[in-house]
């Protein structure tokens, strides 16, 4: 939870976040590794990187559905 303007945050706001990711640990991870695969997919991947995500997004699709 970074401020965008690099505005300095209070010493309340900064426990107030640190309380709140150490109270969520699996959802704070769970959007950390949502954003860095997006951020993999939007960015970095070659062709053959994205074949190869479709077909595991596929599987997870049908082991979701199931």
């Amino acid at each position: 939870m970074r401020e965008s303007n690099n505005m300095a945050i209070s010493k309340a706001q900064h426990k107030a976040i640190n309380k709140y990711r150490s109270k969520n640990k699996a959802h704070v991870q769970y959007i950390n590794r949502r954003s860095i695969a997006k951020s993999f997919i939007l960015k970095d991947a070659t062709k053959d990187d994205l074949d190869m995500l479709l077909g595991h997004i596929k599987e997870r699709q049908q082991e979701l559905n199931n």
